[in-house]
């Protein structure tokens, strides 16, 4: 109920702020804007024509921008940086957190992000550095650098007092970490015991020894399963020689998880996650016309196939009326099983020692739909045109094509995930292809076995 109505006062403040802009009151949209969550202001960045966009960004407060870049998605982010020179970005991005700046940075060209680095000081170019070096969708890439670490020789009383004199500690820490000399972990100690133990305690009788830590070279996605798995808050991540570089917080591994949501939902359509909703009509046309000439090429497969069997339509009428039944059945099936797969994939059920079975398991499940409607089927046509050898053709077909949709559906995301190919993005147009093809010329194929061309 709170979650509901804090989102109806969200929409409300930028329907207001979105009738200000429109109306020219351009010293109350600042004001508006000043008193403005930094999510809040991307979202209305987000749900804004190019020239709106270009206003608002102008009327926010500076020292609120680096943190709204880091909110915004790929495409809108890339069209506010362009209205951005090299100072005003050094500026906004000055005293984010190095995972949220090198985000931002990531977007920049080549000579820009040079200029950004070269402007820094010393310490922050590091700590930059040190997370760029890493590649993109890696643990290494999204860590924050901003750890405190403890030696194990020192007592609790000397952390707390250091604590007390630092006046604040880096955002989600829930976990210290204990690191030798040559900052190799060691182990960790939970926030919660630093206040609860005896103050005399030295690190070492108190710390853990089996700390859950991650790889620097680990996929986001893999960093994103193991927080959901175990409830971390954070976790540290470390490199090839147990070196400490930085840790992982939970907000990082939100944005990870609606990223690949995302990116699943908008790759069943062949789209980029990132597609910004109001980008320029050609760069948005650009995008789109290369998954639509696929999808062309598509569908004058399944269109040839139907072709092969002119002479047999141009005789039986009906076929025509009934052939789009076999391959829509055989569709729905494969789909089923397709989202059924991906979903096991992103939740990481599926692996080589399991897919054979699961293989076999849907090629069951569909050929025991594929009996069920296809006796459904037959029965109903038979009836219905009274020729007992179309219902048995239609029946056969539906058979033939729902076992193979079935297959399909399983077959085509694991051979797609071996040649990393993405599933979500191109598994419906290869399923739909091999249902299409496969219904039609199996309908269409018998039917020219019993009535002939």
């Amino acid at each position: 109920m709170l979650e509901q109505m804090e989102h109806d006062s969200t929409h409300l403040r930028l329907s207001e702020m979105n009738e200000a802009l429109d109306s020219g009151m351009f010293v109350h949209v600042k004001r508006m804007l000043n008193q403005t969550p930094p999510c809040d202001i991307a979202l209305l960045l987000e749900s804004s024509p190019p020239a709106g966009r270009k206003v608002l960004w102008r009327l926010t407060d500076s020292e609120m921008q680096g943190e709204i870049l880091d909110e915004l998605n790929e495409d809108a982010k890339t069209s506010i940086l362009k209205l951005m020179d090299t100072e005003s970005l050094v500026a906004a991005t000055e005293g984010l957190d190095t995972d949220d700046l090198a985000n931002i940075l990531r977007s920049l060209p080549d000579s820009i992000y040079q200029e950004v680095i070269t402007q820094m000081d010393t310490q922050d170019r590091h700590r930059l550095e040190a997370a760029m070096a890493y590649p993109e969708d890696t643990a290494g890439s999204i860590m924050d650098t901003d750890t405190i670490t403890l030696r194990p020789d020192v007592t609790v009383d000397v952390i707390l007092r250091y604590i007390r004199l630092r006046g604040e500690l880096p955002e989600a820490t829930d976990t210290l970490y204990v690191v030798d000399k040559d900052d190799r972990l060691i182990g960790d100690v939970p926030l919660a015991m630093l206040l609860t133990t005896d103050p005399n305690s030295v690190i070492s009788t108190i710390m853990d020894r089996q700390a859950e830590t991650l790889p620097a070279t680990m996929d986001t996605s893999e960093v994103a399963k193991l927080f959901e798995r175990h409830d971390w808050i954070s976790a540290p991540v470390l490199d090839d020689s147990g070196k400490l570089l930085g840790r992982i917080t939970i907000d990082d591994v939100v944005d990870i998880i609606r990223e690949n949501a995302e990116h699943d939902m908008m790759g069943m359509a062949g789209m980029d996650d990132d597609e910004d909703t109001f980008a320029p009509v050609i760069q948005s046309t650009k995008r789109r016309t290369l998954w639509l000439g696929v999808n062309l090429i598509a569908a004058l497969t399944a269109a040839s196939v139907s072709n092969m069997f002119e002479a047999t339509l141009e005789q039986l009428a009906t076929l025509a009326i009934l052939m789009t039944i076999v391959p829509s059945m055989g569709g729905i099936a494969g789909n089923q099983t397709l989202a059924l797969v991906i979903r096991g994939m992103a939740v990481g059920h599926i692996s080589d020692e399991n897919s054979r079975w699961l293989i076999g398991k849907e090629a069951m499940v569909g050929a025991l739909n594929g009996a069920i409607w296809a006796i459904s089927i037959a029965i109903i046509v038979s009836l219905w045109k009274g020729d007992p050898s179309l219902g048995l053709i239609i029946g056969g077909a539906m058979f033939i094509n729902m076992s193979m949709g079935g297959l399909a559906g399983v077959v085509i995301p694991l051979v797609m995930k071996k040649y990393n190919i993405d599933p979500a993005l191109a598994g419906g147009m290869a399923l739909t292809t091999v249902t299409d093809v496969v219904g039609l010329f199996a309908f269409l194929g018998m039917a020219t076995l019993v009535y002939g061309a």
